[in-house]
């Protein structure tokens, strides 16, 4: 690997030349590959290592064809990089000694959220840690990344995940509002080296002092939406100190916060290093790409729910509607149903003012769970229902399918259930939920999305 002289001396100035020496060595070899199951949606996952900072992550022997695994499709595990998991390791640690807020959810925001491997890990630390009290804003600003990220938490289905869409700058208009912020904010790459040779044709010292001042812009945006003695989890894939450490004492200093890894509240991990402030993990030294991660806990500042503010309308894409009786039966909790368009979505009822507060302020593109369009007499289920965590087992007749004939209906091939009821059936794989067709006895009408359809050869 031909690696500019200027950052060499990055490198080592960051890790030291023995460590540095390490990683040039592993810059060179292949990557590793990595999943995190779904503790919510349990089938045969890919068998694998486990990772050591996370009990759901596993390192796999090779690199299998996902798409051709239909538990892949029902959103039972997500394909992360061990290293990348390290920010839900440290996420977790916090929680573990957080304290609950009386008579509301906890608030979380995932900032720089695409594709949704951070979400999906926080999403599932904050439901085994507090049920259904927390809600999980995540957020991408980047229009064309949006809806990878709203996809795959629909996948995940998770329904206390509500994706947005906004500038850091736009969450000032809740001040004090967040317990948690996740900032996993973008950088110059370095750590991505071993996996993408653009980020090495890429870097410069003049992007790296481009890089530094963004993420410092962004955490000074979104810092007053962190309330008084908040939580700040910083993260960045690359491993220079001016981007991770250098940062993370410029938020101390200058917006106000306590470090909270000095004591190494975290831990040792084998072959994680720790760094002034936070830690890094560099190829070489554990199996995935480079990661830094360090937490903060604001020392200043407003609580969101000490500020009087005048009731939230309504969104005009979004209206409340009585729980229709024949609905309820559908979810296994109490929910909110509202449209949007012409789509009936459902929020459960222990965060629906938490959406609207979300929604009076930011550009939400998804919130709880799309639960299908009336037609007629006829709710036609949404795709994403079959996903989500809140469908009840009751709500629809199902059919268990095989490997092969669950590929079929993914690739929208035409399948026949001519023993199975009439009307609506939801497809399961391992029990885990794929989708719905409709069962006209003779033939299916599928209702998966084109979106989402396998469209290599699934023979």
């Amino acid at each position: 690997m031909n690696v500019k002289e200027s950052f060499r001396t990055y490198l080592e100035e960051a890790i030291g030349s023995v460590n540095a020496l390490v990683a040039f060595s592993a810059f060179d070899t292949p990557p590793s590959v990595a999943v995190r199951l779904n503790p919510f949606k349990k089938c045969d996952a890919p068998d694998g290592r486990q990772v050591a900072w996370n009990d759901l992550g596993r390192i796999l022997p090779e690199r299998p064809v996902f798409t051709l695994d239909p538990c892949f499709h029902a959103g039972a595990y997500y394909v992360q990089d061990s290293s990348s998991m390290f920010v839900g390791y440290a996420f977790r640690k916090m929680l573990e000694t957080f304290p609950k807020p009386s008579g509301r959810p906890v608030r979380v925001l995932d900032l720089c959220a695409a594709p949704g491997g951070k979400t999906t890990d926080l999403a599932a630390s904050l439901r085994e840690a507090f049920g259904d009290g927390f809600i999980l804003v995540s957020n991408e600003v980047m229009k064309a990344r949006v809806g990878i990220l709203a996809d795959n938490a629909a996948l995940w289905g998770d329904p206390n995940v509500v994706v947005t869409s906004d500038d850091p700058r736009a969450f000032q208009a809740l001040p004090g509002y967040f317990d948690i912020i996740v900032t996993d904010v973008p950088c110059s790459g370095e750590g991505m080296f071993r996996k993408d040779e653009e980020a090495q044709r890429q870097w410069s010292e003049d992007n790296v002092a481009l890089c530094e001042a963004r993420q410092r812009r962004i955490i000074a945006d979104v810092w007053p939406a962190l309330a008084e003695s908040g939580l700040l989890v910083y993260s960045t894939c690359t491993f220079n100190r001016y981007e991770n450490d250098g940062n993370v004492e410029w938020i101390a200093d200058e917006l106000g916060a306590e470090y909270l890894t000095e004591e190494d509240v975290l831990g040792d991990m084998p072959g994680v290093l720790k760094t002034k402030l936070g830690y890094s993990l560099v190829p070489g030294l554990v199996e995935g790409e480079g990661q830094y991660c360090a937490v903060v806990r604001k020392t200043s500042g407003v609580g969101y729910d000490s500020i009087r503010r005048p009731k939230s309308r309504p969104s005009r894409n979004s209206k409340e509607l009585p729980v229709p009786k024949d609905l309820d039966r559908l979810l296994n909790v109490k929910a909110v149903f509202r449209w949007k368009g012409e789509t009936l979505t459902a929020v459960p009822a222990e965060i629906a003012a938490e959406v609207a507060a979300a929604e009076s302020a930011l550009h939400v593109i998804a919130a709880g769970c799309a639960v299908g369009m009336v037609k007629g007499k006829n709710l036609v289920p949404d795709a994403d229902l079959a996903l989500s965590l809140m469908l009840s087992d009751e709500a629809y007749p199902s059919v268990e399918v095989d490997r092969q004939t669950a590929l079929a209906y993914l690739h929208r091939d035409n399948v026949v259930f001519p023993d199975a009821p009439l009307g609506y059936l939801l497809i399961r794989h391992q029990g885990l939920a794929l989708g719905f067709v409709k069962n006209l006895g003779n033939r299916c009408n599928s209702l998966h999305p084109q979106s989402r359809r396998i469209r290599m050869d699934i023979k």
